[in-house]
């Protein structure tokens, strides 16, 4: 959920992260592919396999990111946000699929050592792969701050997860090639394969916290607690409800005004009250109830009453 900040080209940042990335991931599949020929790594193969998927998962993302993109419509009132959370869930799977076979390949080399030929030449690929993936990420990590975009962030984790990952593929080329340390190039294997099975399972839990309409974040209830009761009419409020679904941000919340006001007026403290949500998070949809104060048990248990907020200092 993204706080207020200037007027930005949100499609055009998230659909530029998403072509760069496939780009760049082309260009590291042909390097990888060539010097794994060529140097008999499984390291090296660990490597170009996570390139190959993460084209396959890029070329999602791509197309996920424009369909989340797409206004809402009759057949999808709340917008297709969502996608890129199902994007960010077939990252998952195939990221755990790569890591997987990263490792059967890894403790198949413990008993069958392959000798590694020419590790110069893939130790120069490896490094233009991690100058590669460094600009990439840092445009990516630019995209998520500026968007929020679920699934820009899902690609980003994966590729800042490559930098250690090619790290291990250099370590393991010198210290098998050079030192003649043969178990190096699978230990860096199984090594590399936990650390990308690592960071499938923060994709998979983030993408299915969307999907599942998961509560925002505490923090997040205590600045829209804080923002509600600056307006002075706002005596207490309960039952409040938040989701998200990919850049869009939806709030319900029951507002508990002086029962003598009249219609117009309650009607107006509400307008008020959305209006100054959606200036501190622009993406967010918000929808207000009004109810008399008392109206609601006194021990609901989500109700926040002005008094329990200044107690609190949320307001």
């Amino acid at each position: 959920m993204n706080e207020s900040t200037p007027e930005i080209n949100r499609p055009f940042l998230m659909k530029s992260a998403t072509y760069m990335a496939v780009t760049f991931a082309l260009l590291m599949i042909g390097m990888k592919l060539g010097a794994w020929f060529l140097t008999g790594s499984v390291a090296m193969l660990g490597s170009l396999v996570d390139s190959s998927l993460d084209t396959i998962a890029s070329v999602i993302n791509l197309i996920a990111v424009a369909h989340a993109l797409t206004p809402a419509d009759k057949e999808h009132r709340f917008g297709h946000g969502k996608a890129e959370a199902i994007a960010g869930l077939g990252q998952g799977a195939l990221i755990i699929g790569s890591a997987l076979f990263l490792m059967a390949e890894s403790i198949g080399r413990f008993f069958r050592p392959v000798e590694i030929a020419r590790s110069e030449l893939g130790i120069a690929v490896i490094l233009v792969s991690i100058v590669l993936t460094i600009i990439l990420v840092l445009y990516q990590m630019y995209v998520v701050r500026k968007t929020g975009s679920m699934a820009i962030k899902a690609d980003s984790l994966h590729y800042r997860s490559d930098l250690l990952l090619n790290a291990g593929v250099i370590a393991a080329l010198i210290l098998s090639s050079i030192y003649g340390f043969v178990w190096a190039d699978p230990v860096f294997g199984v090594l590399i394969s936990l650390v990308v099975g690592h960071a499938a399972w923060q994709i998979v839990r983030q993408s299915y916290d969307q999907l599942m309409d998961r509560e925002l974040p505490d923090e997040v209830h205590q600045r829209i607690i804080q923002e509600v009761f600056k307006h002075k009419d706002v005596l207490a409020l309960h039952d409040m409800k938040t989701r998200a679904a990919g850049n869009d941000t939806f709030v319900q919340i029951h507002l508990e005004l002086d029962p003598d006001l009249n219609l117009n007026r309650a009607h107006d403290i509400a307008d008020e009250v959305e209006l100054a949500l959606m200036a501190l998070f622009p993406s967010a949809e918000v929808i207000i109830h009004q109810d008399p104060l008392g109206a609601v048990p006194m021990d609901y248990s989500s109700r926040v009453t002005r008094e329990q907020a200044l107690a609190t200092g949320a307001a």
